[in-house]
């Protein structure tokens, strides 16, 4: 069995072998899900806050309540405007409990579209637009901001491309779109899987490595792909997109007794974040902040304080009271 490994590496010769291990290791950083926790969720059901009193109750697929209960109903105000949040890889509705509570205090609505990250991104983005769709039919106010984070701001952003949403335009719906610390020029650490030479030199072991970590996204979610490369415009009904970059550099996640990192907060570079052909949209608002990867969104122990500045500074989240912000504070403990 020796004797055959080592005639098969003379064969290859040794740097394509050592392509393939090399591959291999970074196959499994593809999306950078390895590198991320499952969150703990809270199954229990989110608190009114200062909602409106509900006047529909809705079943869309791939969207509900931002909890991981299997309850699916939706209660919505039909007359006011209605955020979905899009989490990222390795993640589900309940990421995003603590985020919808913090909408929920400040009297917006806002609900989770929950996908399989391991499937295509496209398909994903289809399913997305789908559910966006079929809640405008539901709702009176023609209003919806989409928001997705990491993996979910590809598919966020997918979502709203093309020319199949003639009906959205029709409806009269205004669509505002932010995603937060995507890789819109694909991941780095995922590029071996995108090397057309390397599948052929390593007898199609790299394409299945990657596909056996990513799952049928592996080859969308690399710089050359043309999901990453030839972005499409988006469609009119999208007044505007901000776009959260997050210099991730010196972030961490955890650091033990002695204040040493233990885990690092750093995922993607700023390079991954910006797209030339993205950034030159022109409805597009680039917003810049130094914060960690998964600090932007917020986990327990740390709040998304940056995070709701900037929604609140750019009219997406409604400002807080003076008079609540003593209530406000109390309640980010509470959730963080």
């Amino acid at each position: 069995m020796s004797i055959n490994i080592k005639l098969n590496c003379l064969a290859l010769g040794v740097p394509v072998v050592r392509s393939i291990f090399i591959a291999g290791f970074l196959a499994s950083l593809v999306s950078g899900c390895a590198l991320l926790q499952p969150p703990t969720i809270d199954p229990s059901p989110l608190e009114a806050g200062k909602l409106p009193a509900p006047d529909i109750t809705v079943r869309i697929p791939q969207l509900g309540s931002c909890t991981d209960t299997p309850e699916k109903d939706m209660s919505l105000d039909s007359s006011q405007p209605v955020t979905i949040l899009v989490h990222g890889c390795n993640g589900s509705a309940g990421r995003f409990r603590s985020l919808a509570q913090l909408y929920a205090f400040h009297g917006q609505q806002a609900v989770c579209f929950s996908y399989d990250d391991r499937a295509s991104l496209v398909q994903s983005a289809t399913q997305l637009a789908e559910a966006v769709g079929a809640l405008a039919g539901k709702v009176r106010n023609r209003d919806i901001t989409v928001i997705g984070h990491s993996m979910g701001g590809l598919i966020a952003r997918k979502s709203m491309e093309g020319e199949h949403r003639s009906e959205w335009e029709r409806d009269a719906l205004n669509v505002n779109l932010v995603t937060v610390s995507a890789p819109l020029s694909g991941i780095a650490a995922a590029s071996p899987c995108g090397y057309r030479g390397l599948h052929w030199a390593s007898f199609g072991l790299v394409p299945l490595s990657c596909r056996a970590v990513s799952g049928d996204n592996w080859y969308e979610i690399t710089s050359s792909s043309d999901f990453i490369r030839r972005p499409g415009p988006l469609i009119a009904s999208v007044q505007r997109y901000l776009k959260v970059v997050t210099d991730e550099r010196d972030s961490c996640r955890r650091r033990d007794d002695k204040g040493a990192c233990v885990e690092s907060d750093y995922i993607f570079s700023l390079a991954e974040q910006y797209q030339p052909i993205i950034d030159s949209y022109p409805r597009l608002a680039n917003v810049e902040v130094a914060a960690g990867h998964v600090e932007i969104v917020g986990y327990k122990g740390v709040a998304p304080r940056q995070l709701i500045s900037i929604l609140q500074q750019q009219g997406l989240l409604a400002s807080t009271a003076a008079e609540r912000e003593a209530a406000f504070n109390l309640l980010i403990a509470e959730l963080y």
